[in-house]
């Protein structure tokens, strides 16, 4: 319940869309910037620390502390080995750790969903520790290329002692951060975890996008249309921002034709302009983002997609695993249930002055019962502990969901006990099968 009115309460409040917020989502879904970013720093690093510690042995020299000098000059050669013995492991370290996580990554999308895997990229602590092991490898090479020959106090220039302690401190930090990786690593492998992490995306994607406002149509009469010219792909997300400030300088009302999520090729219609002429092209570019596969960022159904795609694999013959499917039931009954009063067809995105500028489709309430429920229904007939699941959580959405809403729930409904009536063979095992328990079989 916190969630969820968590979600009604950011969704029903006005706020300006975020010019950034596509850009760091497509970041997000990159395996390169992270650690890229992380190699940037370690060099930043290297040359803060380098500096520092020629000007200590400077000053030092200066007041004439030779014998502090003749200290350095002796820890950083007993500390040359051990950046020397990291330097030479590390990388070694990084491949075979990563190659066993590329394993377990594949167990588990061949378990679960192959969309499992996109949970992998997107993971903090998987970016986190790449990139910590690589900037600790790149670190204590650049510590190697510090160390002088020269051992005389009077005429050494640089002594890599902060080097050699942030060094230490790398690798302590890659330490904690290889058992906090093995961890979620093995977190990405169990059933629980996946589908929990599947929900938690939707509802902060649910938090960040405003309330649908209905079916009714733009303010004004279609005046023209812009045809995507882009390569062929899955609509990933529009950039809002962009969009609005296009359409208030034109002062038109824009309209996204396809809903997230769709295929769209090249030629394909992808905005209605209304009541006025299109926006210079400058100013629709790259506000319209296509990829080869859907993304979380403005995409109400993928949650979903991905939930109902890990229970149909596990109701196959081949797997023949109910109680995964009745895990991925929790978890859509509530996403459906977070939806039950929330406004859904259109979302309508505003300018500063609230003048609408943009309106996108989104998936009304009978799409997204559809989507959650349909498939699943159709294959768990031979199940009961999901029929008994799948009855009780329409029950308790019939509870929820406004008088209007309830259709689409007892048509799943009755459609599940006729499913029921054709498979069981004998009244006992009907009645059996239509008894809604929220475990299943409880």
């Amino acid at each position: 319940m916190g969630d969820e009115g968590h979600i009604h309460q950011e969704s029903t409040s006005p706020r300006r869309p975020r010019a950034l917020s596509p850009l760091r989502e497509h970041l997000r879904d990159t395996f390169w910037f992270a650690p890229t970013a992380g190699l940037v720093c370690a060099v930043l690093l290297w040359w803060g620390a380098s500096a520092l510690d020629t000007e200590i042995i400077a000053v030092l020299q200066r007041e004439r502390e030779y014998g502090a000098v003749r200290d350095l000059v002796a820890f950083a050669d007993d500390a040359r080995t051990i950046v020397t013995t990291v330097s030479s492991a590390m990388m070694t370290f990084i491949g075979v750790v990563f190659s066993i996580s590329l394993v377990a990554v594949q167990m588990a999308s061949g378990q679960l969903t192959p969309r499992v895997v996109r949970i992998f990229v997107r993971s903090r602590i998987s970016k986190l520790t790449l990139t910590v092991f690589l900037a600790t490898f790149l670190f204590s090479l650049l510590v190697l290329t510090s160390y002088e020959g020269e051992a005389n106090a009077r005429q050494v220039t640089t002594v890599p002692l902060v080097q050699s302690v942030l060094t230490m401190a790398l690798v302590g930090l890659s330490l904690l951060l290889f058992i906090a990786y093995v961890s979620s690593t093995l977190r990405l492998m169990q059933v629980g975890p996946v589908v929990e992490r599947i929900t938690r995306e939707t509802f902060r994607m649910l938090a960040r996008q405003p309330a649908g406002g209905g079916d009714e149509g733009p303010p004004a009469a279609e005046s023209a249309r812009v045809a995507h010219q882009g390569p062929a792909g899955v609509l990933l997300d529009v950039n809002v921002a962009r969009l609005v400030r296009a359409a208030r300088r034109q002062g038109v009302v824009l309209r996204l034709i396809p809903r997230v999520g769709d295929f769209v090729m090249p030629g394909t219609p992808v905005l209605a302009v209304h009541g006025g002429t299109v926006p210079p092209r400058r100013a629709l570019r790259y506000t319209v983002s296509v990829g080869v596969e859907r993304t979380f960022h403005q995409d109400l159904g993928l949650g979903l997609r991905q939930l109902s795609d890990i229970a149909l694999r596990a109701l196959s013959p081949a797997v023949n695993d109910p109680t995964t499917a009745v895990q991925c039931l929790d978890r859509i009954v509530q996403i459906l249930a977070a939806l039950a009063h929330r406004p859904l067809g259109q979302v309508r995105h505003r300018d500063r002055k609230g003048a609408v500028r943009l309106v996108q489709n989104v998936p009304g309430w009978t799409d997204l019962v559809d989507l959650g429920l349909a498939e699943i229904r159709a294959c768990s007939a031979h199940s009961p502990q999901v029929t008994r699941r799948l009855l009780a959580g329409i029950d308790d959405l019939l509870l929820l969901a406004p008088d209007d809403r309830r259709e689409p729930l007892r048509r799943q409904r009755a459609l599940v006990v006729q499913a029921v009536e054709r498979t069981a063979p004998t009244a006992a095992e009907r009645r059996f099968a239509e008894l809604p328990d929220r475990q299943g079989i409880g």
